[in-house]
C-alpha cells in the first residue's frame, strides 16, 4: 500500500509546476508547428506559382532568396543555420545557461521559423521537421526558465520533451517523437523521464488532432512482403538507399570541414556569394530534371508511395544532389522531408529489378533505408517510415532494412551527421569545453 509520504512529491507545489510549464509548452510547440507547417506549405506555393509561368524566374528568386539567407544568418542569427538538430544535441551536452540561450532563445526560434520559410519561398529543397525540433526544445527550455526551473539536468529533460513534441507535431507521429529523442537527441533514457516524455507527446498530440484532425501523412499503404525470394528487396533497399544516404552524410560533414579547399575558403571569404551559386545550380537542376528539385519534394514522395508515380526515374538521384547543394548553402532548413523523397525515389529505382514485387514496397523501403543512412538513427527511421505510411503489416521488413542501412551507412560515415554537427558547434566554444548537463 502506498504511504501518504510517498505522494507528497506528486502533489507538492514543485511537482505542479512542472506539470504546468510541461503541459503549457507542449501547448505552444503543437500550436507553433501548425501555424509554421501552414506558413511554409503556403511560402513554397507562392514559388510554384511563380515557376509556373517560366521556371526561369527561379533564376531570379532562387539565388537572390539564398544570398540574403546567408547575409542575414551570418551574425546574431547564425544559430537558425541549418536543420536545428545539431543545436539541440550540443545544448543537451553544453550545460552553460550562456550556450542555451544563444542557440534557443525566443529570438532564434523566431528567426528559424521566419528563415526556413523564406527558404521554402525561393524553391529550397529543405524540410521543415528539423527546425520544428529546434523550435520545439527552445520553448519547451523557455517554459521550464519561466517557470523557476534552473538546474541543467531539470532543464535538459524539458529539452528533450519539446524536441520529441516537435518532431511529434510535424509529422504527426507520437511514437516517432518519443524514439527520436531517445535515439537521437539524448542516446540515453532514464526511467523518472519517460512519463515527462510522454506527456508533451500526449498533449501536443491532442492539440494537433483536434485542429488538424487524424491524418497520415503519406496516407495508408496497404502492402505485404511475403516470405521468399521477394525479401531480397530488404537486402537490395538496405544496402544501395543505405549506402548512398552514408555517402550524402560524409559529403554534407566534408563540405563542413572546409574540404575542398576552395570551397572552404570560398565559404569562409564569401558565404553570400557561395549561397548563390548553390542556388543556381539548384535552379539549373530544376531546369534540366523538373520542379521536383525545389522544396521538401512531399508532394513526389506521396506520389510514389500511393503508387502513381508523377516523376521519372531521375528523380532519386536528382533530389540528393539538390538537397546537398541546398544544406552547402547554409541556409535554415531540415533534412527529414527532403531525405524521404530522395529515399523514395530511390526505390522507385530499385523496383525495376523486380517488377513481381508491389512497387510500393521498395518505395517504403527505399525510404526508411536513405533516412537511416542519412541520421544513422534506425529506430526514428523505422517508426517514422510505419508511422507516415500506417504500414504496420511491413514492421519486420522495415526494422531488417534499417538495421542493414545503419550497417552500411556507418562504413562510410564513421560519425552520426547530426552527432558530428553538434560536436563541431561545440569545438567551435571558446575555452575549455564546459562538461555536459
Amino acid at each position: 500500500m502506498t504511504s501518504p509520504d510517498s505522494q507528497r512529491p506528486l502533489l507538492s507545489r514543485d511537482a505542479w509546476k512542472r506539470r504546468a510549464a510541461l503541459w503549457g509548452g507542449a501547448v505552444a510547440v503543437a500550436l507553433v508547428a501548425i501555424v509554421f507547417a501552414k506558413a511554409s506549405d503556403a511560402a513554397f506555393r507562392v514559388f510554384q506559382w511563380i515557376i509556373a509561368h517560366s521556371i526561369w524566374w527561379a533564376l531570379l528568386v532562387t539565388p537572390a532568396v539564398f544570398a540574403l539567407l546567408a547575409w542575414l544568418t551570418s551574425g546574431a542569427l547564425k544559430p537558425t543555420r541549418g536543420s536545428g538538430i545539431p543545436q539541440v544535441i550540443a545544448a543537451l551536452d553544453v550545460a552553460t545557461p550562456e550556450f542555451r540561450r544563444d542557440n534557443l532563445s525566443l529570438k532564434v526560434s523566431a528567426g528559424k521559423l521566419a528563415l526556413t520559410t523564406l527558404s521554402l519561398l525561393g524553391g529550397a529543397s529543405v524540410g521543415r521537421e528539423g527546425p520544428t525540433v529546434h523550435v520545439g526544445a527552445s520553448l519547451m527550455y523557455m517554459f521550464g526558465r519561466w517557470f523557476g526551473f534552473r538546474d541543467p539536468k531539470e532543464l535538459s529533460h524539458f529539452l528533450l520533451a519539446g524536441g520529441a513534441a516537435g518532431i511529434a507535431a510535424a509529422f504527426n507521429t507520437p511514437l516517432a517523437g518519443i524514439v527520436f529523442a531517445i535515439e537521437e537527441l539524448s542516446g540515453r533514457f532514464e526511467h523518472r523521464f519517460s512519463g515527462t516524455l510522454l506527456t508533451a507527446v500526449i498533449v501536443g498530440g491532442v492539440v494537433s488532432l483536434g485542429l488538424l484532425g487524424n491524418y497520415t501523412y503519406f496516407g495508408k499503404v496497404s502492402a505485404t512482403l511475403p516470405l521468399g525470394q521477394a525479401w531480397l528487396a530488404i537486402l537490395v533497399c538496405g544496402t544501395v538507399a543505405g549506402l548512398l544516404g552514408g555517402v550524402f552524410a560524409k559529403a554534407v560533414l566534408l563540405t563542413m570541414a572546409g574540404r575542398p579547399r576552395w570551397l572552404g575558403r570560398l565559404r569562409q571569404r564569401h558565404p553570400v556569394l557561395l549561397a548563390a551559386l548553390c542556388g543556381l545550380a539548384l535552379v539549373l537542376l530544376g531546369a534540366a530534371f523538373g520542379a521536383g528539385a525545389f522544396g521538401t519534394g512531399y508532394e513526389q514522395a506521396k506520389g510514389l508511395v500511393q503508387g502513381g508515380a508523377t516523376v521519372g526515374h531521375e528523380f532519386g538521384l536528382m533530389k540528393l544532389l539538390a538537397n546537398l547543394v541546398s544544406y552547402l548553402a547554409g541556409i535554415p532548413g531540415g533534412l527529414f522531408s527532403p531525405a524521404l523523397a530522395v529515399g523514395a525515389g530511390l526505390g522507385h529505382n530499385l523496383a525495376a529489378i523486380m517488377p513481381s514485387v508491389d512497387e510500393r514496397i521498395f518505395v517504403l523501403l527505399g525510404m526508411c533505408a536513405y533516412l537511416t543512412g542519412v541520421t544513422q538513427a534506425p529506430l526514428t527511421s523505422a517508426v517514422i517510415s510505419l508511422e507516415l505510411t500506417d504500414s504496420s503489416d511491413m514492421l519486420l521488413p522495415i526494422l531488417a532494412t534499417v538495421l542493414i542501412a545503419r550497417g552500411v551507412s556507418g562504413l562510410v560515415c564513421r560519425v552520426p551527421i547530426y552527432k558530428a554537427m553538434a560536436e563541431q558547434l561545440v569545438r567551435q566554444l571558446p575555452g575549455p569545453h564546459p562538461p555536459s548537463a
